[in-house]
């Protein structure tokens, strides 16, 4: 009887998504550049493991007053612990990745 193979799915798996939420000011400047760079930062170091939720202030205040969040754009890795919060427009690539705890991909 043969082993079972491990699939790109299984590792996946092990590895674990790392989740973000992000909250925005609508559709202001900052908080679309947030976005842009926390989507080029998961392509290039977490490729196909990171979720993101992206919560607008303006349509979810209660929300964003539960999680205290004061500004925008604010972004909060969730998992995997250690939690980390951000505020900006994560436009430092280096210093954003070094706070969130990243590492390439070793895929």
């Amino acid at each position: 009887m043969r082993p079972p193979q491990c699939t790109s799915e299984d590792v996946m798996s092990k590895r674990g998504n790392v989740k973000f939420r992000l909250y925005v000011a609508g559709g202001a400047t900052n908080s679309a550049l947030a976005l842009a760079n926390l989507t080029a930062i998961c392509r290039n170091y977490l490729p196909g493991r990171h979720d993101i939720d992206v919560i607008d202030v303006f349509r979810e205040p209660k929300r964003a007053l539960d999680d205290r969040i004061f500004l925008t754009p604010t972004l909060i890795k969730l998992a995997p612990v250690p939690i980390r919060r951000i505020v900006g427009a994560l436009s430092e690539t280096a210093t954003v990745v070094m706070a969130l705890g990243l590492k390439p991909d070793a895929a």
